[in-house]
């Protein structure tokens, strides 16, 4: 029996629900359904184990290929009910639990799923082979996926690589003992305070001046999409522990009062921060070399509140930069596990790493 989360149980039900709608639709940047933009769908293809192709190809009767041998066949409207059965389950459950879901379990048997979501080595979480309307070519494209039946996801997850470095100008002689002894007390225990600290050196008059990021590979990437790239999300990010600002579309507006880069138009913020989330979303990972290039050929698939399954696409490109500038905030992670907030000392020089991690919202 399988057992998984509101995400993991999305991704059969996008599977279910592709293969009995045969079309996957378009959507603007607030997630309505473009009803004259969609793509038909040929087959949705699975590699639950590695070198193992699984083909559900669409059609009145649906088809199971394994490594290109045909070895069942199922009617369509099997489907079109069992989909609308799991996001009935979906919806009955809590966010943080896990639930095994028995209908849908042995349907899953029935149609040779053997695992409820397939482990993605890059950012697809799903592939499909459509028809292009506009140049009749049947590319089969990698999808991300984000579903909203469950807690808001991840976009980009923090870690010792996502720490940007700050130096500590200032005269106050005990600055780092009595900023590090600033905690907040939350279910009994003590944790790091980060804007504490950083209202503190502020309220010594002290100022903080981006040096360079943790990880080299992280900021060789992010050069990838702009040369100035990682000072623009360093001074996003002070905006987010010193003003409170947490919403990307925010952080954007206070670049554009601020203009710290002194550019001749400020434009150039809200076009350089949708590229650099759309990296994000689309290949780029801040712990491995990037060469530019899009992972998720096909783009990023939605799975609404509603249950509408719908797609960002190369041809609505600019509504899921729109999208994701519109829906994602910064957030604080463990400060333990990533090790930041913490002023230190290194060549006479005092220090404070600030985290970089970014969700949905």
């Amino acid at each position: 029996m399988f057992i998984g989360n509101k995400w993991e149980w999305s991704e059969v039900y996008v599977l279910l629900r592709l293969l009995a709608e045969e079309k996957i639709y378009a959507n603007d940047n607030e997630l309505n359904k473009l009803e004259d933009v969609y793509f038909p769908i040929i087959k949705v293809l699975r590699e639950e184990n590695k070198g193992e192709i699984k083909e559900y190809t669409a059609g009145e009767m649906i088809s199971i290929y394994i490594d290109g041998a045909k070895v069942k066949e199922l009617p369509v409207t099997e489907f079109e009910s069992e989909y609308g059965n799991l996001l009935n389950e979906i919806n009955s459950k809590d966010s943080k639990c896990t639930f095994p879901v028995e209908s849908t379990q042995n349907f899953i048997d029935k149609i040779l799923c053997y695992k409820i979501f397939t482990p993605a080595t890059d950012k697809s979480d799903i592939k499909v082979k459509i028809i292009d309307a506009d140049t009749v070519y049947s590319p089969t494209i990698g999808s991300s996926m984000k579903s909203e039946l469950g807690s808001s996801p991840t976009l980009l997850n923090a870690g010792k690589t996502t720490n940007f470095i700050y130096k500590i100008v200032h005269n106050h002689p005990d600055l780092i003992r009595e900023a590090n002894g600033i905690y907040k007390v939350s279910g009994g225990k003590n944790h790091t305070d980060v804007r504490g600290r950083i209202n503190k050196i502020i309220k010594e008059n002290g100022t903080l001046e981006y040096r360079k990021m943790n990880n080299q590979i992280f900021e060789d990437n992010l050069v990838l999409i702009d040369s100035n790239m990682d000072k623009i999300i360093a001074e996003t990010l002070l905006y987010f522990y010193k003003d409170g600002i947490s919403n990307c579309n925010e952080m954007v507006e206070k670049l554009e009062q601020e203009n710290p880069m002194n550019y001749g138009n400020v434009n150039a913020y809200k076009y350089k921060f949708k590229k650099f989330l759309t990296a994000v979303a689309l290949g780029m990972k801040p712990a491995t070399v990037w060469d530019g290039l899009d992972e998720a050929t096909g783009g990023y698939i939605v799975v609404t509140k509603e249950g509408n399954v719908l797609a960002y696409h190369i041809y609505n490109r600019n509504h899921f930069e729109e999208y994701l500038l519109s829906n994602t905030k910064y957030e604080t992670a463990s400060t333990s596990r990533h090790d930041f907030g913490e002023v230190y000392s290194e060549n006479g020089e005092d220090f404070i790493k600030l985290n970089l991690q970014v969700r949905f919202r």
